[in-house]
């Protein structure tokens, strides 16, 4: 099995008439996943991707008319935060914010909304959610990954796709492939997808690549000495990141002596977790262990 989103997932795309929403809109049509429906306000009526989606006013109305359950959003950072509110008002269960930028403030409120909602937000700042051969939804590339039984959550979209890559070079697939996002606020951690693959028949072991800033690779490391039977390969980025530096992500920063990734990794390892020295030895340690 896949989780998050599958073969039966009905998808409306925020955004979906702008260059960056038409465009992966239509990535994601072609990888076979069921995009029923489009948003964008003042576009009601119009059709998106050569004729193939219906654009609506609101993701109300686009709910109503599609029976859509998850949303992707691609819209400018100052409008994302509403978009992702209009999306839990609508009903939506699921919802991928790609967008990059949006203060922390903005998903702080956003993120207290959201639970109240019991919705599950994947992002901000994020590539989104592959289940290989069902359904895409964001922006990972489909043709690197293969169905299979490896889980992989990451915090690094680019890190996500070279593992990914290399695990099907060596005829390793996946089950979800799944991007968290590497902001300081987030709607899904690392512990969150954990749960979800400890409890999928389908997923053997899981993959996991966090970075420096945060603490959410040693919650995760917990989460796996206390609740995972599955077997768990890591990679942590950024090991000559210098202190009080941000690397890539906004989260990415080491504050105070905390947040390092010796720190990531003694819990990692301390939890029995294997963790790779460098990203190319991620699938060596996967499928050494099938």
């Amino acid at each position: 099995m896949a989780i998050l989103v599958d073969q039966n997932t009905r998808l409306l795309v925020q955004g979906i008439t702008g260059r960056e929403g038409e465009f992966h809109a239509g990535q994601m049509l072609d990888y076979g996943t069921k995009v029923v429906a489009g948003v964008t306000p003042g576009k009601g009526g119009h059709f998106a991707c050569d004729g193939r989606v219906p654009v609506f006013d609101t993701v109300a109305e686009a709910v109503e008319a599609t029976a859509a359950d998850a949303a992707v959003i691609y819209v400018p950072a100052r409008f994302a935060p509403d978009a992702v509110l209009e999306a839990a008002d609508a009903g939506i269960g699921l919802i991928v914010c790609v967008t990059e930028g949006i203060p922390v403030l903005d998903m702080i409120r956003v993120q207290a909304y959201i639970h109240q909602k019991n919705v599950r937000l994947v992002g901000p700042n994020c590539p989104g959610l592959l289940s290989p051969g069902k359904a895409k939804v964001g922006i990972m590339p489909g043709h690197i990954a293969m169905p299979g039984p490896v889980g992989v959550v990451s915090r690094s979209g680019t890190l996500t796709y070279e593992v990914v890559y290399a695990l099907t070079a060596r005829g390793v697939g996946q089950t979800t492939c799944v991007g968290i996002g590497g902001d300081p606020v987030i709607g899904t951690r690392f512990t969150d997808v954990l749960a979800l693959f400890e409890a999928d028949p389908q997923t053997e072991q899981v993959v996991l690549i966090g970075e420096i800033g945060g603490n959410d690779e040693e919650l995760a490391a917990r989460f796996i000495q206390q609740h995972m039977a599955k077997p768990v390969v890591a990679f942590v980025a950024g090991q000559t990141a210098p202190p009080g530096k941000r690397m890539g992500h906004a989260g990415a920063i080491i504050e105070g002596g905390a947040g390092t990734a010796g720190e990531k990794i003694a819990a990692l390892e301390a939890a029995g977790v294997r963790v790779a020295a460098h990203p190319e030895q991620i699938a060596d340690l996967v499928a050494g262990r099938k």
